[in-house]
């Protein structure tokens, strides 16, 4: 049982008084869970930071005249919280970001 000199906060959600240590734990981890975004490729599998895919479709890239073909296998990938977009490296592109529907985990 909570001692006594405990601050208790309302909580709409559960409709109770719950110590304060209590509602602050409760409020960081809905933050975290808010800020992780899932990402999934084009057949559903959940990528990560560090993940490799592979690229399901030519991609033309904009500003310059290279075309990414299919097959490129794109080492270490980086989530940019977007649920759509990663970000990449190639060896001759630097700063890529890449559609999550074009590429697949590998």
């Amino acid at each position: 049982m909570a001692d006594s000199d405990d601050d208790y906060v309302y909580d709409e959600a559960s409709g109770e008084w719950i110590p304060a240590a209590e509602a602050a734990a409760k409020k960081a981890a809905a933050e975290a869970a808010a800020g992780a975004v899932e990402v999934r490729d084009s057949v559903g599998n959940l990528l990560a930071d560090g993940d490799s895919v592979l690229l399901i479709k030519d991609l033309k890239v904009k500003g310059s005249t290279q075309t990414l073909q299919r097959g490129t296998v794109i080492k270490s990938i980086r989530l940019t919280g977007d649920a759509q977009e990663i970000d990449c490296r190639h060896d001759t592109i630097k700063g890529l970001v890449l559609r999550a529907e074009f590429v697949r985990k590998r």
